[in-house]
């Protein structure tokens, strides 16, 4: 049986920046976790982030990959790079899914770590851009398949389709 990276937050673990989490009630998401194949996951705590901490975007809104090649860096709202926490915290999830056999993640939407289609720009207003997080985009250049929480369905079924484990 497959395993999925699923971010703790959509699990109800209180790990946002604010203390809060956004738990979902997805049904697919409820049958796995029935099913044990639920790992959570937050790369912001495991990078050494404390709960709550200050909100962080990337700046300039380059995306993950600039941030893991040390092009693009991760802000906090009060101007401080905190991109070596968020890198930390990406490569401890790129190891734990590998250790895991891990090969697909869902992720939560919009956070520099786990954005999936979107990120915020870099200026604390709220404005949403096309792009990816730091965890997101190295778990993606290995080859895992990364989704957010509105793509349960599409995650379920490409776990579906996937070979089982142990076979060929």
């Amino acid at each position: 049986m497959h395993r999925v990276l699923v971010s703790a937050c959509l699990l109800g673990e209180r790990v946002r920046h604010n203390g809060e989490h956004k738990q979902s009630h997805d049904r697919v998401l409820q049958r796995w976790l029935r099913e044990g194949r639920v790992v959570p996951f937050c790369p912001e705590v495991a990078g050494g982030l404390p709960v709550p901490r200050p909100p962080a975007e990337i700046a300039r809104a380059t995306g993950g990959s600039s941030v893991l090649s040390g092009t693009g860096r991760v802000l906090d709202v009060n101007g401080c790079d905190v991109s070596a926490f968020f890198v930390a915290g990406a490569q401890q999830a790129l190891e734990y899914a590998r250790r895991e056999s891990i090969r697909v993640a869902v992720l939560k939407d919009g956070s520099p770590s786990c954005g999936t289609s979107f990120i915020y720009d870099g200026t604390f207003t709220s404005r949403r851009v096309p792009g990816q997080g730091v965890t997101a985009a190295l778990l993606r250049q290995a080859g895992i398949h990364v989704l957010n929480e509105f793509q349960f369905e599409e995650a379920d079924r490409i776990l579906t389709q996937l070979p089982q484990e142990g076979g060929p």
